[in-house]
């Protein structure tokens, strides 16, 4: 793989995050007035689903497709992605691992639907985390600003 090559698919992966992170952002909006409120009504409920979707996608994309092509710019060897996540905090891409391990599991757990008891709760750790995650989105973007003059480059 060029270099231009690993910086085509940097921005083509911030591209995605920024997508991914502006429709969670948007979720996030309509559920967070929610709260606890419950039962929820059948809209509520959709409204809950969108955002876990959103929040589990925008983990997805920020640590498979974003950290990894941090990974590639700087010359790292892939590994693992534990290995991934601690090389993105040696950057200060984010200021816990364990924090975004917590995301991770969240979005495991999006993937795998439980009890309807269970998904409110799962509701209700994707609220409290997703301004955590969006914060992460942003840091992403300012740390790979520094590659957008390269853009130009031939």
């Amino acid at each position: 793989m060029t270099a231009r090559d690993r910086l085509d698919n940097l921005h083509r992966c911030l591209e995605a995050l920024d997508a991914a992170s502006g429709w969670l952002a948007r979720s996030f909006g309509q559920c967070r007035d929610i709260g606890g409120a419950r039962p929820y009504s059948a809209e509520q409920f959709d409204a809950f689903e969108t955002l876990t979707s959103r929040f589990a996608r925008t983990v997805d994309i920020l640590i498979h497709k974003v950290y990894r092509a941090v990974d590639a710019m700087e010359m790292e060897d892939g590994g693992t992605m534990l290995d991934v996540i601690n090389r993105a905090h040696k950057r200060g891409l984010l200021d816990s691992v364990e924090r975004l391990r917590d995301m991770k599991d969240i979005r495991n757990e999006i993937a795998h639907e439980y009890s309807q008891n269970s998904l409110e709760d799962l509701f209700a750790d994707v609220v409290s985390l997703t301004p955590e995650l969006l914060a992460l989105t942003d840091r992403a973007r300012i740390y790979c600003a520094k590659y957008s003059s390269d853009r130009n480059r031939p």
